[in-house]
Formats: structure tokens, C-alpha cells, sequence
């Protein structure tokens, strides 16, 4: 079974986007190696704000290699004949994209569909680089409401620029 894996960058108050979506402020740390992560996985998760948010910011393309999965009651599969779209039943489509085979699966951006399928218990890692900068607003990590969930450190590493990397694993 592929783990699904949320990874994303956040402010120290808890943020993944400004008010106005802005991501801006997150740091490239030149000893982060992407590289490494990229090659864990070969399919993308987002859900349609995101999706939106990255087309229009010149990441039509995404990440190349990786088949681009997006939740989205409203985009039509037609328009977008490069994705796949997940509408509908969300979590039974999930579930079927965990069993497939390959790579793990890397939940990208959005906490709203990360609530959801960490409601579903359909999540198994969060790994957060953590910011050094306070929005004071904006996007959260874990919208409300949400359910409980126990995480077990399972790595961390502090860079130069201040980022902070802690990876946990979902406790079932």
C-alpha cells in the first residue's frame, strides 16, 4: 500500500499561505534537497485552490514526472485532459489511488483536503519545514474543525536559514 504523505512549508503561527494565498515568504534553504524528496514520490495530490493557485503562478507543469491528482467538485476532466480529477466520493477515490502501485503519494499544499483525509485516516506522514517568519493570518495547516490526531517524531533537522524540519508519523 503507497503512504500518502503531507508535506508542506509553514509560518512559526501555523500558516501555509498568507491572507491573499501569498507563499512568498518561504525560504529556499539551500541544504533542503529537493531532489531527494521528489524522487520518494510520483504522484501529486491537491486540491483545487492549490491546483489553481500553482497554474497561475507559472507552475502549470508542476512537477514533472509525477502524475497530478486533483480534488475538485468543479473542475471537469475534460479541461484539464493532462490530470486526473477527484470528485465525488473522495475518500474511496483516495483509497483506490493508495492501492495502486509505484511511489508514495505527495499531499501537496491545502489543508482542507489535508482535514479531510486525516478525518479519513487516510493520511500516514506530516512532514512540516517550518518558517521562520509570523503571517498573522492566512491559509492554516489544519483548518477547523478537525479531529485528533497523535503524531510520533520521527525525524527533524534545523538549517541555517532558521527553517525547521520535523517529520512525523501518524499514530493509528
Amino acid at each position: 500500500m503507497r503512504r500518502i504523505c503531507y508535506a508542506v512549508a509553514m509560518s512559526l503561527d501555523g500558516y501555509l499561505a498568507g491572507p491573499n494565498g501569498e507563499y512568498d515568504w518561504i525560504l529556499m534553504d539551500p541544504d533542503m534537497d529537493f531532489q531527494k524528496t521528489y524522487q520518494r514520490f510520483d504522484t501529486l495530490l491537491m486540491g483545487r485552490r492549490t491546483f489553481e493557485a500553482m497554474s497561475a503562478g507559472g507552475g502549470g507543469g508542476m512537477m514533472p514526472g509525477m502524475k497530478l491528482v486533483v480534488v475538485s467538485g468543479t473542475l471537469r476532466p475534460r479541461d484539464h485532459p493532462d490530470i486526473t480529477v477527484i470528485s465525488g466520493k473522495v475518500e474511496e477515490a483516495v483509497g483506490r489511488l493508495r492501492a495502486e502501485s509505484g511511489k508514495d503519494i505527495w499531499l501537496f499544499g491545502g489543508g482542507a483536503l489535508f482535514r479531510t483525509l486525516l478525518d479519513a485516516r487516510l493520511v500516514d506522514t506530516v512532514e512540516v519545514a517550518v518558517e521562520p517568519v509570523l503571517l498573522g493570518g492566512g491559509i492554516p495547516l489544519l483548518p477547523s474543525p478537525a479531529g485528533r490526531a497523535k503524531l510520533k517524531l520521527t525525524g527533524h533537522k534545523v538549517y541555517k536559514t532558521g527553517i525547521i524540519g520535523l517529520e512525523y508519523g501518524i499514530q493509528r
